[in-house]
């Protein structure tokens, strides 16, 4: 019997299976020896309550480990925590790189520049929808989104992911973050990555919070590619392999586009900011 992991603890695995049942399994003793562990998202193939064989997987993600997602929702204050953009656009180059679609959630939003923000991001090209979880605005419309996809969701501490999960269910399901009054950043309250069934073939994810985002799997050559506005403008820069930072203006097609408008400057400042944390990366690895 085929099933899907939703919830792992310890060497515990809880699967729901094609009958819609909840089993509690355990892995055989061949995975360890193949170097692979099964994790939450895997389709699993089951007998007596053991995984006997994991299904070939579309994505993996190491961290948090969930494999098989279709897009995910980062979540963002407009309050407390305040929005933290940089980290936005670490995580949307990681989607981008791993081929999953993007949502973002703005949440907390009763301040001017949430509108601004949403339509910087809605102009690249990504969905947004704007968000007061805690008095259910904006749930229906990011409900909408979710159907027939397994998604993530992700963002620091604090956010508002449990609350709108929570919400989506109408019920207590995850810990609701505190923001520490002493920092205004957030708590981590979230221990395990769970999967939860929103209505048949809707599952969504709680994820471990964390503060910062690790997208050193991108080759820093490669870091405009996951910037979907720059991508149109590439194929006019002078030289290939092109920065896109210290070239002349005049022989790149992204500063160009960006001197005419094309493309956001807080993006752009953004992307040199990253850029040079993977290129340090990079060096530090093989220095």
């Amino acid at each position: 019997m085929e099933g899907i992991i939703i919830q792992n603890i310890s060497n515990q695995y809880k699967v729901v299976n094609e009958k819609d049942e909840i089993k509690i399994c355990t892995a055989r003793g061949k995975f360890k020896k193949d170097e692979i562990t099964p994790v939450v998202g895997d389709k699993v193939e089951i007998e007596n309550d053991v995984i006997l064989r994991i299904l070939d997987r579309k994505n993996y993600v190491k961290r948090p480990r969930i494999a098989n997602i279709d897009q995910i929702v980062f979540v963002v204050s407009m309050k407390e925590p305040k929005p933290d953009i940089l980290l936005l656009d670490k995580q949307l180059a990681f989607a981008e790189n791993l081929g999953v679609k993007s949502i973002i959630a703005f949440n907390k939003c009763d301040l001017e520049n949430a509108d601004e923000l949403a339509k910087l991001y809605s102009n690249v090209g990504y969905k947004t929808i704007q968000m007061q979880a805690k008095n259910r605005i904006g749930m229906d419309k990011l409900k909408e989104c979710l159907k027939n996809n397994v998604t993530v969701f992700s963002g620091n501490s604090g956010v508002g992911k449990s609350t709108i999960i929570n919400g989506l269910f109408n019920d207590n399901i995850t810990e609701e973050g505190l923001i520490s009054e002493k920092n205004k950043r957030g708590k981590n309250t979230t221990t395990a990555v769970t999967l939860y069934e929103l209505e048949e073939n809707t599952f969504i994810a709680d994820t471990p919070g964390f503060s910062t985002f690790d997208i050193t799997e991108i080759e820093y050559t490669n870091l405009d590619k996951e910037f979907i506005e720059f991508v149109p403008y590439i194929s006019d820069c002078k030289y290939v392999g092109c920065s896109h930072i210290y070239e002349d203006v005049r022989e790149c097609g992204v500063k160009i586009a960006l001197d005419e408008e094309k493309i956001s400057k807080s993006r752009y400042e953004n992307y040199k900011k990253i850029y040079e944390e993977l290129k340090e990366k990079f060096k530090r690895r093989y220095n």
